[in-house]
């Protein structure tokens, strides 16, 4: 599941899509595309996109009519999928995301925000001094949210929840019984540019972030919203104070994230994962379950289940203890 909120404008034909990666259509049939997915999302009616090797075994099993690639990476797509060969993966990709999301690039403060108290939400929730809500916006039973907080449009939260002071949410969906604390930000945009000497590139996001059942975000946490899959915490995961959950970023469930971690984009941490303060993993990782990671440490590879590592970088405790001492 993509971004429900976002508007799709498609579907294009794929020769209006070629025309916008200036490649030439050598292909007789002029297919519908609904959508752009990643990989794992994509069905025969959208086209996907396929950057690196390390997600291979994904590639083998698209569904998507459509995929732009490399040339290197091509042979690895099944026969339903047609490869589109570019030298940038992800600049087409980019291009290809706007042209069916044109409104995904920039996150303008929500002008449809009004003060709770003139909205029907005023019954049912109880909210302190100033609390503004956008368009588009569903809060169920007994949540509580502090002064100064916005919850910008497109925005469902569930039962039970509670809402810190100074908070801003916004293409997010919180499920039951989950606790923000004060001065989060939660379904902003991610960091995904391309830099270039005259104007950099942005990257359309057009994921969303979902927090699942009794989870807790400590304070001053930002998760950014996904930009072609979605940034999802599992259950029963409670994260402390200064965290940064980047793009795309999956948390299994019960999980604890001590304060002043950041992960980078489109890593998957496994479920029952320890990550003490201060511990930096990098991008496009597979941390396993059960793993303990000690506090400072730097993972820069994948952990697999029921490791515990420590250092930078991150090795199995036993190895950093004897080379430390």
């Amino acid at each position: 599941m993509s971004n429900p909120f976002f508007i799709n404008n498609g579907p294009f034909k794929i020769s209006e899509i070629f025309k916008i990666l200036n490649i030439e259509l050598k292909i007789e049939e002029n297919l519908l595309i609904k959508d752009i997915q990643d990989l794992y999302n994509a069905d025969k009616e959208s086209i996907t996109f396929f950057h690196s090797k390390k997600y291979n075994q994904i590639a083998k099993k698209t569904k998507a009519s459509y995929c732009i690639t490399t040339q290197n990476l091509k042979d690895y797509l099944p026969k339903n999928c047609t490869p589109i060969v570019v030298e940038n993966v992800l600049i087409s990709t980019s291009l290809v995301t706007q042209k069916f999301y044109p409104n995904s690039i920039e996150d303008e403060y929500d002008a449809s925000a009004v003060d709770i108290q003139e909205t029907t939400l005023k019954d049912i929730v109880t909210a302190g001094k100033n609390v503004l809500v956008g368009d588009n916006v569903k809060i169920g039973k007994n949540c509580l949210i502090g002064h100064n907080s916005i919850i910008e449009r497109n925005v469902q939260i569930g039962d039970n929840c509670k809402i810190g002071s100074n908070t801003i949410l916004r293409n997010s969906v919180i499920k039951d019984n989950v606790t923000i604390l004060d001065n989060c930000i939660i379904g902003k945009k991610g960091f995904g540019f391309f830099p270039s000497q005259s104007k950099n590139l942005r990257y359309p996001h057009i994921g969303i972030v979902i927090i699942n059942e009794n989870s807790e975000i400590g304070c001053g946490s930002t998760i950014d919203r996904g930009s072609l899959s979605n940034t999802e915490i599992g259950k029963n995961t409670f994260l402390d104070n200064q965290i940064h959950i980047a793009h795309n970023v999956k948390i299994g469930e019960n999980t604890i994230i001590a304060g002043q971690v950041g992960i980078a984009g489109s890593s998957i941490i496994g479920n029952n994962v320890k990550i003490g303060g201060q511990a930096g993993i990098s991008g496009h990782l597979r941390v396993g379950n059960n793993v303990e990671i000690g506090g400072g440490s730097g993972v820069i590879k994948d952990i697999p289940d029921n490791a515990k590592v420590m250092g930078y970088p991150a090795k199995s405790i036993r190895e950093f203890l004897k080379n430390n001492r």
